[in-house]
């Protein structure tokens, strides 16, 4: 059984005092908001002893394999984040001393954000780790086990007014 926050414990017992019926809607939506907040939760404390939060990291696998490396803007729109929010995670990792920003020699304007050697090595060592303690969470899953639960959650998603306005791109499907 997943452990529920307190504030969706609270719900789950105002809905039975209003005789709310079924709950069971209620409470496996209430779950699914708990496992991804833990999920959530135990990534990030996964990624804290490396001086990364998600953003940070993520921008890092989005850099390993470039040498040339690639522009604040091509980040932005890759990660999906504003061009606001890419300034301040270029900035933490450029602290940390994971990334240089450096200026085009045919047009100075412009600025190539590339890995340094910590860089590469932390990203590389940190994707490595986030993998086997992904695949841990689906560990004893079969290959149809995962794939209904794939089904399952889409079939979810395609429910939310925003999945139907979005469908899923297939590779997103497996």
């Amino acid at each position: 059984m997943i452990t529920l926050e307190q504030k969706h414990r609270a719900l789950l017992e105002e809905a039975k005092r209003w005789a709310v019926e079924p709950t069971g809607n209620l409470r496996a939506c209430l779950e699914l908001l708990a496992l991804a907040g833990a999920i959530d939760r135990d990534c990030a404390a996964r990624l804290a002893p490396h001086r990364l939060s998600e953003g940070k990291f993520v921008l890092l696998f989005l850099l390993l394999g470039q040498p040339d490396g690639l522009s604040p803007h091509e980040l932005a729109e890759r990660a999906g984040v504003t061009r606001a929010t890419i300034t301040g995670l270029l900035d933490g990792l450029e602290r940390n001393e994971f990334i240089t920003r450096r200026s085009c020699l045919e047009d100075r304007r412009k600025i190539a954000v590339t890995l340094t050697d910590l860089g590469q090595k932390v990203g590389q060592d940190v994707f490595n780790e986030h993998s086997r303690w992904i695949a841990t969470l689906f560990a004893g899953f079969t290959v149809e086990e995962r794939q209904t639960l794939n089904g399952f959650l889409q079939r979810v998603w395609r429910n939310l007014d925003i999945g139907a306005e979005h469908p899923a791109r297939p590779e997103e499907r497996t």
